[in-house]
């Protein structure tokens, strides 16, 4: 018997959980997500497909969140974010929409699907000093490869990589972190290497969630000249492998043809620096074959 909190009743350890680790491939995608070694559930999520624009032409979309571990609730928030973020997107691009519209449409619309789980006021805070509960709240970023167009969209601190499949060639980090150690960065107050030594480095700037300032998703476009994987991960991932040239190394030479294998090897990579975090990452080959397209 498994009591409600997810212990067995005989033996009192812990049982695994559907979102301890999860994996999924599609044409052109792949994503795994990891409980970590030192996290009791997984407050990470992730979203991928495979879709047919109106042309015919492969496209494939990936979104991964994480769940603000101070805020109530953020395995439910990065669930939400990842779904509404997911749904948009596979309705908006096989209609034509420009796919940086629709990265920024889909991340409002996470946006709201976090806001909703917001509990209602019970009564002035005052007359219980006691309680207080953060909204739920979780970082979101997305990655959409449509012909020879990469798109890529965030708001918070999880992260898009481009790594070449030449590695002679300059990987590249497509995503800037809404936190302390970046904003201290773009000031010129602190050099990169001070910045994330601070213990207020990984303080988060921008996310998603009622209790957030007003949500600007950051979107951009790229077109890759050459053969290569976009890598989209949670900060279980990136702390143990933070620059972009970090991320290359560790990243599998075949990791184009073979991107479950790879996100495999990524995870098991951050498990092996320590895995202090949830870990989550996906994996979408550049180009598309011509016959990734598909549904999911």
């Amino acid at each position: 018997m498994i009591d409600k909190d997810g212990y067995c009743e005989h033996c009192g350890h812990a049982q695994p959980r559907e979102r301890d680790h999860m994996e999924h491939e599609l044409p052109g995608v792949a994503a795994v997500s990891d409980r970590g070694l030192r996290h009791h559930r997984n407050e990470d999520a992730y979203a991928v497909s495979a879709i047919a624009l109106a042309d015919g032409a492969p496209a494939t979309v990936a979104v991964v969140s994480d769940g603000v571990s101070s805020a109530t609730r953020p395995d439910e928030a990065s669930a939400a974010a990842c779904a509404a973020a997911r749904e948009l997107l596979v309705t908006a691009l096989p209609q034509g929409e420009d796919p940086r519209e629709a990265t920024h449409d889909a991340i409002m619309r996470a946006a709201e699907a976090v806001n909703s789980l917001a509990a209602p006021a019970r009564g002035p805070l005052q007359h219980d000093p006691h309680r207080h509960e953060n909204a739920p709240a979780c970082t979101i970023v997305t990655a959409v490869v449509t012909g020879d167009l990469l798109t890529v969209g965030w708001v918070g601190d999880s992260r898009a990589y481009w790594v070449p499949e030449d590695r002679s060639t300059q990987p590249a980090r497509l995503t800037e972190d809404d936190s302390w150690a970046a904003q201290m960065v773009a000031a010129g107050l602190l050099s990169e290497a001070e910045a994330y030594a601070d213990e207020r480095a990984h303080a988060i700037t921008g996310w998603l969630g009622a209790d957030a300032y007003e949500v600007e998703p950051h979107t951009a476009s790229f077109h890759p000249d050459r053969k290569g994987v976009v890598i989209v991960c949670t900060d279980g991932l990136w702390n143990y492998a933070e620059s972009a040239e970090l991320m290359a190394e560790v990243t599998p030479p075949d990791a184009r043809t073979r991107p479950l294998e790879c996100a495999r090897q990524l995870l098991a990579h951050a498990l092996d620096g320590g895995g202090h975090d949830n870990v989550t990452v996906a994996v979408l080959p550049f180009p598309l074959a011509p016959e990734g397209a598909g549904s999911a």
